[in-house]
């Protein structure tokens, strides 16, 4: 589980429930919800048990599996199969972008680009934390990386520390 502990302690007691996604359909699945269409077909995952099922989602805390991911269906386009991959629509999205207007225009920073704007779009409500907050009009729209209609409220944070939870370096 990596370097967090506590995330691994309440996923194997069955306190979390995850759902592991390949990296490029995850974000394909947020860019889905934010745009509007409900699912998509890709040929990542065909032929393991991400298309399969029977990954685990949650655990009962003894060992065993509580809940597991159910099969998804499969389709033939031109010869290959495609799992098909439901869009990720949130309740709410917390992202975290350098600047921003009170409109909700954000610019995002290094690679807080990758996934924060594909967050912002899948949220029904979008908060985004801003370090330095402008005036509208200030941000030149050609850098904006979300526009003001993805985000439904902003929250201007002062002294962000920028914490590296481990840092390693190859020999």
């Amino acid at each position: 589980m990596g370097e967090n502990k506590e995330f691994e302690r309440q996923f194997l007691s069955g306190e979390l429930e995850v759902e592991l996604v390949p990296q490029g359909t995850l974000a394909e699945r947020l860019r889905a919800g934010g745009a509007g269409i409900p699912a998509f077909y890709t040929p990542a995952g065909v032929g393991t048990q991400v298309a399969d099922g029977g990954l685990p989602w949650r655990y009962d805390g003894r060992g065993g599996v509580a809940l597991a991911s159910p099969p998804k269906e499969v389709r033939v386009f031109e010869d290959s199969n495609y799992v098909m991959e439901r869009a990720i629509r949130t309740d709410f999205a917390l992202v975290h972008a350098r600047y921003g207007d009170r409109l909700g225009n954000l610019i995002f920073e290094k690679s807080a680009r990758n996934f924060n704007p594909l967050c912002a779009a899948a949220g029904r409500t979008t908060i985004a934390e801003v370090e330095e907050l402008v005036e509208p009009g200030d941000l030149d729209p050609r850098d904006v990386h979300t526009p003001g209609i993805f985000v439904q409220r902003v929250v201007h944070i002062a002294n962000v520390e920028k914490r590296i939870e481990r840092r390693t370096v190859a020999k």
